[in-house]
């Protein structure tokens, strides 16, 4: 079984936010394979299903960003799934806009749900699947970066990532992290 988990925050007001991503790829990833990600538990919603004959659990924590891995560490030991087969995506602003990049470890970078997670699992070791969103022009504005709006010449390549991702969980699932990293990075 692998835990596939998008990050984001839960919150109405930042649901079209570059910190979003991760939650976007869900809702395709379950768009595309029909998975209903309707189910409440560890401070998550959650759909079960399977995926090119992988049973997978999709996750959304429904906590803020910088607490992700609480919900992620519950699932982890409730279904007892090992490192290898959890699967993260979330956004990055040193990936260029427009790119995703699929890593088998590694570390936080500037990113508070991915310092969250590793603290929680002990581990730089799972899959991630990295969004780029690009920097903003001064970094003293990083927060409101991700946080804020996004103009609309940038949501249609957002929206090509999306789907980039949410091809890239699948062909993990079908054929291994190798051949989705030669695909798509």
């Amino acid at each position: 079984m692998y835990l596939i988990v998008g990050l984001g925050n839960p919150e109405k007001e930042y649901g079209n936010t570059r910190h979003n991503i991760g939650f976007k790829v869900i809702d395709k990833i379950s768009e595309n394979h029909k998975i209903k990600v309707s189910n409440s538990k560890y401070k998550s919603q959650y759909g079960m299903g399977v995926i090119f004959e992988q049973k997978i659990i999709a996750v959304k924590p429904q906590t803020y960003m910088n607490l992700s891995g609480e919900s992620i560490i519950q699932f982890k030991k409730f279904y007892k799934i090992p490192n290898n087969k959890i699967i993260l995506i979330y956004d990055d602003i040193d990936v260029d806009l427009g790119n995703i990049r699929i890593r088998k470890s590694g570390g936080p970078g500037t990113h508070n749900g991915m310092k969250s997670v590793i603290e929680h699992l002990k581990t730089e070791e799972f899959t991630r699947v990295r969004v780029g969103i690009g920097k903003p022009e001064h970094t003293e504005d990083i927060a409101k970066y991700v946080i804020g709006p996004i103009p609309k010449n940038e949501m249609e390549i957002l929206n090509e990532s999306i789907t980039k991702s949410a091809n890239a969980v699948a062909k993990i699932l079908q054929n291994g992290i190798d051949e989705a990293m030669n695909k798509f990075n």
